[in-house]
């Protein structure tokens, strides 16, 4: 009897948090932290909630920043299973000139603790492609010796982005849509939109500080869809296109009955990796293979559960995958200049109503 009330009520809990997530993305609007947001829930068997509120649509597309670095991650994983590398090996078993850095190795990269320096604005709109940034980021010392701490590294995730291509032997654009964003059928996911998909790019915000009212911003420099694919940050997308990568991962590497990982590299990408080193942007957190993973949940972590984990975005998105819960967890919205974009509002309003205190 219990099963079956619980059965009949599902229904009414979905539209109670439909109602709770469309006030609480009103409230953001209403104080000029956004001027729109797409939220989206599933779980293992399908999706949950997909809204739009405010200026934007369901398929809008959205520059998805520093969750294009967990796509980056998978790739690495995908290439680990064919054996055409291992996350333990040095960096320099594959690209030579990183013998300057002999004890550098590709886990290193992916959890932000190699040490390596970042490219400067000349440099990086002076490359034309991914190989272009490794004499840049080599022709530095090391911020701080290799594994000795946390320190968010673009650098590494390009460098990531490189090692595709040399183990792969394709572009790191196209290892990534024809083993992953094809397969997966995120047909609005891409490094450079078409004109078409261009249509329907969300124009950034940033807030004045003078009035306090949202006004138009643009991309970062190097972010516009004319560059080379950036791996740790050039991706754009849709938020049903990125559910569909955050539930292959919710279950273990398979979606719709085609595997795309195995389970054992899920698992070592999604735990932690960082030993106990302080990382992240938020207090709790550690990381895993190019995922943020919560370790203590507090702050606007605090309604996920432990080992849950995922990846946000300069401009403000943000995917969750909680495990425990059975449901992933994704905002996309489009501004700059938060304080913190990790700790914004307009996430913690997201997450308490979708999954509660």
């Amino acid at each position: 009897m219990r099963s079956l009330l619980a059965f009949l009520l599902a229904p009414l809990a979905l539209l109670g948090q439909d109602a709770a997530i469309a006030a609480a993305m009103r409230k953001m609007i209403d104080a000029q932290e956004v001027p729109g947001a797409v939220t989206a829930i599933a779980t293992r068997t399908g999706v949950t909630h997909l809204a739009a509120i405010g200026n934007v649509k369901t398929d809008s597309i959205f520059w998805i920043a520093s969750m294009t670095k967990p796509i980056a991650g998978t790739a690495i994983l995908m290439l680990q299973e064919a054996g055409k590398l291992s996350v333990d090996d040095p960096v320099a078993k594959h690209i030579p000139a990183f013998s300057k850095y002999p004890g550098i190795t590709i886990k290193h990269l992916m959890t932000h603790s190699s040490g390596l320096a970042e490219a400067t604005p000349a440099e990086w709109a002076a490359a034309r492609k991914l190989g272009d940034l490794i004499p840049a980021y080599l022709s530095k010392p090391l911020q701080f010796p290799t594994g000795s701490q946390w320190k968010y590294c673009q650098s590494g995730i390009n460098t990531l982005g490189h090692l595709v291509e040399v183990a792969s032997g394709m572009p790191f654009d196209k290892f990534v849509a024809r083993r992953l964003l094809k397969p997966l059928g995120m047909k609005d996911t891409t490094f450079f939109p078409t004109a078409k998909q261009k249509a329907r790019l969300v124009a950034p915000v940033r807030r004045d500080k003078d009035t306090g009212k949202l006004v138009a911003a643009a991309l970062p420099v190097g972010f516009d869809p004319e560059r080379f694919p950036a791996a740790n940050g050039g991706l754009f997308s849709t938020a049903s296109d990125y559910l569909r990568f955050q539930r292959m991962i919710l279950n273990q590497g398979t979606l719709d009955g085609k595997r795309y990982l195995k389970p054992e590299s899920v698992r070592q990408m999604t735990t932690v990796q960082s030993g106990d080193l302080k990382t992240g942007f938020t207090p709790g957190h550690a990381w895993g293979l190019t995922w943020c993973v919560v370790r203590e949940p507090q702050g606007v972590t605090a309604m996920l559960s432990p080992g849950s984990h995922g990846h946000g975005g300069a401009y403000g998105t943000q995917a969750w995958i909680d495990p425990t819960k059975g449901v992933a967890l994704l905002l996309l919205v489009q501004r700059a200049g938060f304080a913190n974009s990790d700790d914004s509002p307009v996430r913690m309003a997201f997450q308490q109503a979708a999954v509660g205190n």
